[in-house]
């Protein structure tokens, strides 16, 4: 995996090495004119024209970068992330590698966040959450040629390299679970609807209600946050035709949702069933406990920093599917209770 260079600077200006070191330093010995064009190109390449001398020694930074496109406050509650970045630990660690950890607003500060990382050697490779469709991530990571683990999918990731579980099938399992129980009316709380997992759980739900013959299937949008589930728990609940289950994206829109039903008194599960996906510790704390999709985490995140430290080291390595979330019944889901 070739980083930019000063030479390929100078090869892609016409240029001699000299003269886009005086570009980059600030120095005297070149036009303006060309000083721009050195820039550029600089840019577009992803060389940090700061970092001149790291650059030119080839050293390796020893670092894994990670960027998350959420909400910063997301990372003290949000129990899926600690446990990936625990999986991640736990190979880098071992190998001496350090993590480095950005959160972004949007992807385009995250494609410039990868350019400023790898122009300046900060790290040798980074590990790609939150997989959209056309995800414009994908082609800069390539033509940049900055080694990456896509943890998701499937998706079109051209040459890099995916660690992905499956997002439908635990949505059929969830499914039979509820209409084993004798559930109708069943909706789900999705996270953000841009996301390749959400809608592929989405499409997953869609079809297991029109193969099982249910009233429409109801999907309310949402952020993964604990305001947002508390928000469509009450929009789903406001119905006449309220539902008697819901399936939450992840735990903290679930445990919001138990709060929401039991402030409004509604008794779970005998008025209510929740299931939670992506099992953690808050499902067991709550009353009732929570029925929820329970996969290992951490594994998954172990696996694609195996990955991703294979691609550096120039090995071999090709996409891989993880262990798919399994239904853990507890006592938030129950047959629903007769209405007057």
């Amino acid at each position: 995996m070739k980083r930019p260079t000063i030479a390929d600077i100078a090869r892609r200006a016409g240029v001699s090495k000299g003269a886009v070191s005086y570009a980059l330093n600030g120095q005297p010995g070149v036009s303006d004119a060309t000083r721009e064009r050195i820039v550029a190109i600089a840019r577009e390449i992803g060389f940090n024209p700061n970092s001149a001398a790291r650059a030119l020694s080839g050293a390796s930074s020893r670092a894994i970068g990670l960027t998350l496109c959420r909400p910063a406050r997301m990372l003290s509650i949000e129990p899926f992330f600690m446990g990936l970045i625990s999986g991640f630990e736990q190979v880098l660690a071992a190998r001496s590698y350090a993590l480095m950890l950005q959160v972004v607003p949007d992807p385009e500060t995250e494609i410039e966040v990868y350019r400023r990382w790898w122009g300046e050697r900060r790290v040798d490779g980074v590990l790609v959450t939150d997989l959209r469709e056309n995800d414009i991530r994908i082609p800069v990571l390539d033509e940049l040629q900055l080694p990456a683990v896509v943890i998701g999918g499937p998706g079109d990731t051209g040459r890099l390299t995916q660690v992905r579980s499956d997002d439908a099938g635990p949505i059929r399992e969830a499914m039979a679970h509820l209409i084993g129980l004798g559930h109708r009316r069943i909706a789900r709380v999705g996270g953000p609807p841009e996301m390749l997992h959400t809608r592929t759980r989405t499409r997953a739900f869609d079809e297991a209600c029109q193969t099982l013959g249910l009233p429409e299937a109801v999907t309310v949008s949402s952020d993964y946050t604990g305001e947002e589930g508390s928000r469509a728990t009450r929009d789903l609940l406001a119905r006449p035709d309220r539902p008697t289950a819901i399936i939450y994206d992840n735990d903290v829109m679930a445990v919001a949702g138990l709060a929401v039903a039991q402030e409004i008194g509604l008794s779970v599960p005998a008025d209510l069933s929740i299931v939670a996906w992506d099992d953690s510790p808050l499902c067991s704390l709550v009353h009732p406990p929570l029925t929820a999709l329970t996969r290992d985490v951490p594994a998954y995140g172990a696996h694609a920093a195996r990955q991703l430290l294979a691609a550096i080291a120039g090995e071999p390595v090709s996409d891989a599917e993880e262990q798919s979330a399994h239904l853990t019944p507890r006592g938030s889901t129950a047959s629903p209770a007769a209405r007057v």
